[in-house]
């Protein structure tokens, strides 16, 4: 017959208080080439799934905390490089605008400004010779 260990608990508080170094040292333990961590568990009288909940809480990997917000800077924009075979824009002051109008036929006319856009101008047109 062997003789066991027992430990008798006397206080109120019936669970056991480890110490983070007694933790860290079956932890350890557990990690040591060739040692079985059912063994450990019972030299030390816990249950093994005791000792891995404290490996899986001593040697957890804290990721770096990410800031949720990023600082930003808000600058001018730059202007957009321009292709060498473009020319500058000729900027030219007009004194006034003038109105220009257009025969459509069938007694339609169409007045524009004279610094009408050319593109918006020729849908126009486009959409009025279909009717």
């Amino acid at each position: 017959m062997t003789k066991q260990l027992v430990e008798v608990i006397t206080s109120v508080e019936r669970r056991r208080r480890w110490p983070r170094e007694e933790k860290e040292r079956l932890v350890a333990a557990t990690f040591e080439p060739g040692a079985r961590v059912s063994g450990i568990a019972r030299s030390a009288g816990i249950h093994v799934s005791q000792l891995f909940r404290w490996r899986k809480e001593l040697c957890q990997i804290s990721a770096p905390s990410v800031p949720h917000l990023v600082p930003v800077e808000v600058v001018e924009a730059l202007p957009a490089p321009r292709t060498p075979a473009e020319p500058p824009p000729i900027c030219r002051p007009r004194n006034k605008t003038s109105l220009v109008t257009i025969e459509l036929g069938g007694g339609r006319r169409l007045r524009v400004e004279s610094d009408v856009d050319t593109e918006a101008l020729a849908r126009i047109l486009d959409v009025l010779e279909r009717r």
